[in-house]
């Protein structure tokens, strides 16, 4: 894509803002909605993807782009006189991955706040990224869910842990106090008009079987700004109290790693573990927020304990389970794999997408989007010591595929010689280590 003086000019600007909070963490912003501008919400349209579902007023990325120009001038005008005002949000309800019969909704906006959308975060995000801690990697340009990964596997390697809170927030997204955080927001943000189209943001309407309701608390996930709230949330209530109370609070070392809400935090000695338990509880409570109880557990972790013979546990993070193993010098390591019932859910996909394109179309099409979907997985899974485990995906995803593929027509059109033939020639994609740990 040409980079276009539009384009660079807009990220001059939001660099600057970056530089400036980078420099004083205590900075106030007092004049921002000037960066709405048509230059910028321009960029904004041009990198949304065309491809994303569409909101209930039935605008897409083409129908909008068709009078561009005017339509981003009256979306400027709205905004200078305020009177522009995010549509209604119109509600899907997904599974959740590896959760049997457990669900989550997600939030589609209407085009044109996509847009508006879209520049908050870039506004945002150049306000808060320089002040973010290196415990959090979830949704911040430049890490991701493999540095957290790497990050967490290096520290227990490093370091004797002895305990790890595996930490499970309960609804994190839909229980945010937007109050609160409109308030966190407002130590750093002196721009009232921003501050208010971020209220109306947040009283969207949403749209669910037909009947239109306001919620009170929570931010949409879906919208383009929520994960940079989110963040900014957990930021000031989680990874600012754990580094400036916290940690000066042990006995011992402690270190948090986040992912959105996904956390986990790893104790040096068990005492700590179950002090900081207790205070996370509060501190949780004081912003509105939750733990999930049954899910929330203290993991033994310790491998001094372990060359002792006793018994470890283990735990769950971002799709793969952290445990104690033997190194070929057999030495006492924590190693990793997939996570079992992310795998089964994955299967579980894999079968129903079998069955639901078997006869829609050719063959070379079907196998085309399932190597996809596998290079997919094995670019993700694709981390130290976990080989095995995504090799015995293939393998099963292969023979639901074959079985899938035996029921296009009443007579099966594959034996599993000639299947095998097939695959000779049309080769799977290879497992690979796409992620060294160390």
């Amino acid at each position: 894509m040409v980079i276009t003086e539009d384009q660079t000019t807009t990220a001059t600007k939001l660099k600057r803002i970056a530089w400036l909070s980078s420099l004083d963490k205590h900075k106030q912003f007092n004049q921002l909605m000037h960066h709405f501008n048509e230059e910028s919400l321009q960029i904004c349209f041009q990198e949304l993807n065309r491809k994303k579902a569409i909101g209930r007023d039935g605008v897409d990325k083409e129908n909008y782009g068709a009078n561009l120009q005017e339509n981003l001038k009256s979306l400027v005008s709205g905004l200078k006189t305020m009177s522009y005002s995010p549509g209604n949000i119109r509600e899907v309800v997904i599974p959740k991955e590896g959760k049997k019969g457990k669900t989550r909704t997600l939030g589609i906006s209407n085009f044109e706040d996509k847009i508006i959308q879209k520049m908050m975060h870039k506004v945002l995000e150049s306000i808060y990224e320089p002040l973010f801690l290196k415990s959090s990697y979830g949704f911040r340009a430049g890490r991701g869910c493999h540095d957290a990964i790497r990050a967490l596997r290096n520290h227990l390697y490093m370091n004797e842990v002895e305990r790890v809170i595996d930490i499970d927030l309960a609804n994190f997204f839909g229980t945010i106090d937007r109050k609160i955080l409109l308030q966190i927001i407002s130590e750093k943000i002196k721009d009232k008009k921003l501050l208010r189209y971020i209220a109306r943001m947040f009283k969207a309407g949403i749209l669910s079987n037909g009947e239109l309701t306001v919620q009170d608390e929570g931010v949409v996930q879906g919208n383009i700004s929520s994960p940079i709230l989110a963040n900014i949330f957990a930021h000031y209530v989680i990874d600012e109290w754990f580094e400036d109370v916290v940690k000066h609070r042990c006995k011992g070392k402690v270190e948090l790693f986040r992912y959105c809400d996904d956390s986990v935090i790893c104790c040096q000695y068990e005492s700590d573990a179950k002090r900081i338990r207790t205070a996370l509880t509060k501190r949780l409570g004081k912003y509105n927020l939750a733990l999930n109880e049954e899910k929330t557990k203290m993991v033994r972790f310790s491998k001094r304990e372990r060359e002792q013979g006793i018994k470890q546990e283990s735990f769950d993070f971002l799709g793969f389970t952290f445990y104690l193993g033997k190194s070929r010098a057999s030495v006492i390591i924590p190693k990793l794999k997939s996570s079992g019932a992310r795998i089964r859910s994955k299967l579980k996909k894999v079968n129903d997408w079998c069955k639901s394109i078997r006869n829609k179309c050719k063959m070379q099409e079907i196998w085309k989007r399932f190597c996809v979907k596998l290079e997919g997985h094995i670019r993700y899974y694709g981390v130290s010591f976990n080989r095995e485990a995504v090799s015995a995906f293939i393998y099963r995803a292969r023979c639901i595929i074959f079985k899938w593929l035996n029921c296009r027509s009443q007579r099966k059109s594959f034996t599993w010689e000639k299947f095998l033939l097939y695959l000779q020639k049309h080769p799977l994609p290879k497992v690979k280590i796409y992620h060294s740990l160390f």
